[in-house]
């Protein structure tokens, strides 16, 4: 904040402006746009992992591990988003802490099932009552992240299935018939090419998650979408810049940023898809090589 904004009463026009999107609670504002930003960094490669490792699970020969993959894709894409979003944290923090109360607290006695509280020792608690506020706020973006990506990693598996079924049977059949192994065909032949099936799909799947990033708040991390609720709200007396009801501007701005956010990926993206359709034997590598000619 600069230092003409000591007295917001007294400012007006544009010094009012200036100090206004400059105070504290705006910064909060501005690092949740970062938290969200993080959050799409970390969740898109994490939920491809998930989602790569579920759809090589669906393909596999082994009827458990097939079972399990067939298992993760469906129960996740059958149940609504926003359970699983309330309700992976909530259980992956009670197992972690149930993990740790065994270990540190061996000799306790009473019921870690008391009615409707699930009640642990002091010890075990995640993050500790005496851990710094920063502490406890990683905490609950990892929570978030791995929520986002066991949901999201759950599209991307089917995706990447359909991607994988969609390779010619004959080129993988060709592999082995040079003396590749099952794995070799997977990993030079199968792998590269479906890429090109794929990215469609998940494209889709990357609008979806930055337009889900607003369901952080479900799982107590402030995004920027809260923020401007509260800022945008007549009731801001107790941040010292008070003014009307301004939410419609502040949701303007949200909306240019989303239109932003997915029209840079659209482009992106429709470049990389030229790149990888480059040589493939697909409609958009037909149209390419006709042009080249």
């Amino acid at each position: 904040m600069f230092q003409y904004c000591a007295e917001p009463k007294t400012l007006e026009g544009l010094i009012w402006l200036s100090c206004y999107l400059t105070n504290e609670k705006h910064q909060l504002l501005y690092g949740s746009l970062g938290t969200v930003l993080l959050l799409m960094a970390i969740v898109a490669p994490v939920a491809m992992l998930f989602g790569f490792g579920g759809a090589v699970a669906a393909r596999s020969h082994l009827l458990p591990v097939r079972l399990f993959g067939k298992g993760y894709t469906s129960m996740v894409r059958g149940i609504p988003d926003i359970i699983f979003f309330m309700f992976v944290p909530i259980a992956l923090d009670q197992l972690f802490e149930l993990i740790r109360h065994k270990i540190k607290c061996p000799d306790w006695t009473d019921a870690i099932w008391q009615g409707s509280d699930f009640v642990v020792c002091a010890e075990a608690k995640l993050p500790l009552s005496t851990s710094p506020q920063y502490v406890h706020e990683i905490y609950g973006f990892s929570l978030a992240v791995l929520a986002f990506s066991i949901v999201f990693g759950a599209f991307a598996a089917n995706v990447l299935y359909g991607a994988m079924q969609a390779v010619p049977r004959a080129q993988l059949e060709t592999a082995e018939a040079y003396g590749m192994t099952r794995r070799q065909a997977f990993r030079r032949v199968l792998v590269p090419q479906m890429w090109v099936f794929a990215l469609p799909g998940l494209s889709n799947l990357w609008m979806i998650l930055i337009k889900a990033t607003p369901l952080l708040f479900l799982l107590g991390v402030e995004d920027i979408v809260y923020w401007a609720k509260e800022l945008g709200g007549s009731k801001t007396s107790q941040f010292a810049y008070p003014h009307p009801d301004w939410r419609l501007f502040y949701f303007m701005a949200l909306l240019v940023y989303y239109l932003s956010m997915t029209r840079l990926s659209e482009i992106v993206l429709g470049r990389l898809s030229q790149r990888l359709s480059r040589g493939q034997a697909t409609f958009a590598g037909e149209q390419q090589r006709k042009a080249a000619r």
